[in-house]
C-alpha cells in the first residue's frame, strides 16, 4: 500500500486480537435400557463453556515473527464431553474440573523465506502481521501450536467458534491428530506455498497418555508426521479447493484386538490402556474439498479413515468419517454479517475397535459398557449466526440431531443438542 504522493507505507510490527466464545448447550431428556462410565448422560442439566483467548503477533525482522495465545477455558461438555464420538461442542476439553484455567495455548517462531518477487497485501488478524506477503514462498514454524492451525482447512467447516459446533465437522473426524488434552502440541511445520498448490509437512509430539494433558518428549519412540496437498482451482467462475492430507502416529498404543484376548482370558472386562507398548502405529488419509456455487453458497465435504486397529491416541474415537454440508451468507435477504449453516455426517469405527466396545471395553470419550447392536454415528447440524458487528459479536442458535451415539443403536435415542453460542471478537 502506498501513501498519497508519498512512500510505501511501513508495515505494523504488533498484531493484537481477542477472542471469547461461550456455549451454552442443552439435551433431551433420554430412556435408554443401560449405560456405562462414559455414556451420554440420561439427563442432566444445561452445560456452559467459555473459552478467552489474547492473539499477540510480533514482527522480529524480515519475514520473521512471534506469535504468543495465552488461553483461559472453563466450564463443561454434555456429560463431561463424552458418550458421542462425534461430540457436540468442539469447544469443550475433557478435564473434569470446570473452574476457569489459565495456560499457554501457543507460542511459536514463523519465518517465511519468499521464492519469487510477487506479493499480495494480507490484512491484519489472529496470529497474522498485516503487510506484503510473497505469493510464492517457503515457511518454517516452530514452536507450540495446534496442528489444525495449518492443516484440514476449510472456509466453511473448521472453527467451532463461528461455525459448525460439533467435532466431526471441525476437522476430519478420523485424523487422530497430535494434541494434548486440550489441543496443542509442540513441533514444526514447513510449509511450500504457490498461487495455485501447497505443500504441507509437520512433525510434532503426541501426549503420554490417550488424551492426556501432558507432551511426551521422548520424540524416538513417540512422534506425529502429517502431510496435505492442496489444490486450489476454478470452475465456472467459481473457486474451489481439494486437500489431500495423510498422517502416521506412533505411540505407546494398546492394540484393541490384544485388549480383549487379555480380557477373554482373565474373564475381565477388556483394558486397552494395560496392553500399551512402544512402536504401535496409526495411519490414515482425509479428503477435503469445498466449491464456491455463488458468491452467497459454498458447499463442502470430507471423507476420512484411519486403520483403527491400536487405541484413539488424540482426536476422538472415529475410525471412518464423512460428511457433507453448505454454508450461505445472509447477503441473499439483506444480512450480509450473517450465516447459515447446515451439515450431515456419518462416523464409524473399524471391527477391532467395536469388537473391544462389544466386550465391555471403554476408550477415552465413548464406552456404554456394551455394545450389542452397532449402527455407525449420524449427527446433523444447523446454525444461524446473526452478526452484530457493532459489537464486534455474532450470537448462533444451533441445533443437532444425534442418532446412535458411541455407535450403540441400544441407545439410538435420537439425541436432539440444541445450543446458543456467544462469539466475540476483535
Amino acid at each position: 500500500m502506498r501513501l498519497p504522493n508519498g512512500p510505501l507505507a511501513p508495515a505494523p510490527n504488533w498484531s493484537l486480537h481477542f477472542q471469547q466464545t461461550l456455549v451454552n448447550q442443552w439435551h433431551n431428556d433420554l430412556n435408554t435400557s443401560y449405560s456405562g462410565d462414559y455414556s451420554l448422560a440420561d439427563r442432566e442439566s444445561a452445560k456452559l463453556s467459555f473459552t478467552s483467548t489474547l492473539f499477540i503477533g510480533r514482527r522480529l525482522w524480515q519475514g520473521g515473527a512471534l506469535y504468543f495465545n495465552p488461553e483461559v477455558a472453563g466450564g463443561s461438555g454434555l456429560s463431561g464431553a463424552r458418550g458421542i464420538a462425534g461430540f457436540v461442542n468442539g469447544e469443550t476439553f475433557r478435564i473434569g474440573d470446570p473452574a476457569p484455567s489459565l495456560y499457554l495455548a501457543r507460542l511459536y517462531l514463523r519465518q517465511t523465506f519468499a521464492l519469487g518477487p510477487d506479493t499480495e497485501a494480507e490484512e491484519d488478524d489472529l496470529n497474522q502481521l498485516a503487510g506484503p506477503r510473497p505469493t510464492h514462498y517457503l515457511a518454517v514454524n516452530l514452536g507450540k501450536f495446534s496442528v489444525a492451525d495449518f492443516f484440514d482447512q476449510n472456509s466453511c467447516s473448521h472453527d467451532p467458534r463461528t461455525q459448525f459446533l460439533n467435532w466431526s465437522l471441525m476437522s476430519a473426524g478420523a485424523w487422530d491428530y497430535a494434541a494434548n488434552t486440550r489441543g496443542y502440541t509442540v513441533g514444526g511445520v514447513l510449509e511450500y506455498v504457490t498461487p495455485s498448490f501447497a505443500l504441507r509437512f509437520a512433525s510434532t509430539l503426541v501426549p503420554t497418555l490417550a488424551n492426556g494433558p501432558v507432551l511426551d518428549w521422548h520424540y524416538g519412540t513417540a512422534h506425529a508426521e502429517t502431510l496435505e496437498f492442496t489444490k486450489v482451482y476454478n470452475l465456472g467462475g467459481h473457486q474451489g479447493t481439494v486437500r489431500a492430507l495423510g498422517f502416521r502416529n506412533v505411540a505407546a498404543m494398546g492394540s484393541y484386538r490384544t485388549a480383549v484376548a487379555v480380557g477373554q482370558g482373565s474373564g475381565e472386562r477388556p483394558d486397552v490402556t494395560s496392553v500399551h507398548r512402544d512402536g504401535h502405529t496409526k495411519v490414515g488419509f482425509a479428503l477435503n474439498a469445498e466449491q464456491e456455487v455463488t458468491k452467497e453458497v459454498t458447499l463442502f465435504a470430507r471423507i476420512s479413515y484411519n486403520d483403527g486397529k491400536n487405541e484413539t491416541w488424540a482426536f476422538t474415537e472415529i475410525d471412518r468419517s464423512a460428511c457433507l454440508g453448505a454454508v450461505s451468507t445472509g447477503a441473499r435477504w439483506q444480512r450480509p454479517d450473517d450465516r447459515f449453516g447446515a451439515a450431515v455426517v456419518v462416523n464409524g469405527i473399524s471391527p477391532e475397535h467395536r469388537a473391544y466396545l462389544a466386550a465391555g471395553g471403554y476408550g477415552f470419550i465413548v464406552g456404554d459398557g456394551a455394545l450389542n447392536y452397532y449402527g455407525p454415528e449420524r449427527i446433523g447440524e444447523v446454525y444461524y449466526s446473526i452478526g452484530l458487528p457493532k459489537y464486534h459479536a455474532a450470537i448462533s442458535p444451533d441445533y443437532q440431531l444425534v442418532v446412535n451415539p458411541a455407535y450403540n443403536r441400544d441407545r439410538s435415542g435420537p439425541v436432539h443438542v440444541v445450543a446458543v453460542r456467544l462469539h466475540v471478537e476483535f
